[in-house]
């Protein structure tokens, strides 16, 4: 039966579908609000707080009067910021006419998207992936085409299997390093592996996001952009929620040829404009305040690692690897499909993320929602406390399946 809001709303939004990490958060905020005690592991948010220089930075901005409209791609300062940081950090040469500031890393990749993909178009995603690039793909009445890599290889794709699922139709490719939801990291050799691949392709462009940049346990990040011969066809996203643990402040940026910096920034004058002064001061605040709180952080982040694995290791059935960024582990978790406690039965990791928010209290997202459903993506974005706490009850919960 077709309701009346049904019949209301467009096409493309009855067919867009909730982001999973996102509705896993609900659920698990509304059972804390009736008073269940719950560990929530599902959102992709540092647990620290935004460092103090930044917040005074911010509070400071507000003083100075930093209360009007932006352009459309931020401040001149902020977008000179983000040039010197890609010179520093990433050995990129770019301009500020080539930097695109958003709310947001999430808006960069869609005004990206936008703009480079027409109706048919295929768009290859390597997967397991983010949650709203297929999203962002279909709403752009793009084709998906996910392309797995396994979780024996850290699930990264082959340059063989890139090449493999190229078409005449293929506009785009779109992968993040450090991957989030494996936190898997493609080496130097293995992006120059791809972009011999592109080199032969020149109608293809690439979104490569490098959001968790600075939570890298490898002493290594690589940009594609690196590599001169496909430079001006990759759109490199990054932001600072992650490294900076500024989620609420909302702030990403592209760095892009100069064509696809300019079509973004019309795509943004139509949709939100300038993203909010005050955000913008405290980023640009950040990047000129250097990396070592990101770098304390990212210490942390590796030192929680080895902590799950280490308890992961103990519970029967998990089978894991050691992710090499980010916050996250991705196990998988089929050996459990097809088991059951009580009256429920375990088919998939949907029933198995739901029969563990239930049961153990611990909040996590199905990996379908990835590309990869017969896993469970598993943050380990908070205190160790927690993180004992939570593997402990998931051991028990697991533990009544048969």
């Amino acid at each position: 039966m077709i309701t009346t809001e049904q019949k209301t709303l467009s096409d493309r939004i009855t067919s867009l579908a909730e982001s999973q990490t996102i509705a896993m958060a609900k659920k698990a905020r509304e059972l804390a609000a009736k008073g269940v005690d719950v560990i929530n592991l599902s959102f992709g948010e540092p647990d620290f707080q935004t460092p103090q220089y930044i917040k005074d930075a911010a509070k400071k901005a507000i003083d100075d009067g930093y209360t009007f409209y932006t352009p459309v791609a931020g401040y001149p300062d902020l977008r000179k910021a983000i040039v010197e940081k890609l010179r520093r950090d990433n050995g990129l040469e770019y301009g500020p006419e080539n930097i695109v500031v958003s709310t947001g890393a999430k808006q960069s990749i869609a005004n990206a998207v936008m703009c480079l993909v027409n109706p048919g178009d295929e768009v290859i995603i390597i997967s397991p992936y983010w949650v709203s690039y297929e999203e962002v793909v279909k709403l752009a009445e793009g084709i998906p085409v996910p392309v797995k890599g396994p979780l024996e290889n850290d699930f990264k794709i082959t340059a063989q299997q890139l090449e493999e699922a190229i078409t005449s139709n293929t506009k785009l490719v779109m992968y993040s390093s450090p991957c989030n939801p494996t936190g898997s990291v493609f080496t130097k050799d293995e992006l120059a592996a791809f972009a011999a691949i592109l080199e032969k392709h020149p109608q293809i462009h690439v979104i490569a996001d490098e959001i968790y940049e600075y939570i890298n346990f490898t002493g290594e990040h690589y940009s594609l952009a690196r590599f001169e011969s496909i430079k001006d066809r990759v759109i490199t996203v990054n932001g600072f929620s992650k490294g900076y643990a500024m989620t609420g402040w909302r702030v990403g940026y592209i760095a892009a040829h100069k064509d696809i910096a300019d079509a973004c920034d019309k795509m943004q004058s139509q949709i939100t404009s300038g993203t909010c002064s005050i955000a913008q001061k405290a980023a640009q605040a950040a990047l000129e305040g250097g990396r070592e709180s990101a770098e304390e952080m990212s210490a942390s982040y590796l030192r929680r690692r080895d902590l799950v694995l280490g308890l992961m290791n103990d519970i029967p059935g998990i089978k894991t690897y050691v992710p090499q960024g980010a916050f996250y582990i991705f196990p998988d978790v089929s050996a459990f499909f097809g088991k059951s406690a009580g009256d429920i039965k375990i088919e998939n990791s949907n029933d198995l993320a739901m029969y563990l928010l239930n049961d153990a209290h611990v909040s996590l997202v199905e990996g379908g929602a990835f590309g990869a459903p017969q896993c469970i993506r598993f943050s380990f974005a908070a205190s160790d406390a927690k993180l004992i706490e939570a593997l402990e009850r998931i051991k028990a919960s697991l533990a009544k399946l048969s």
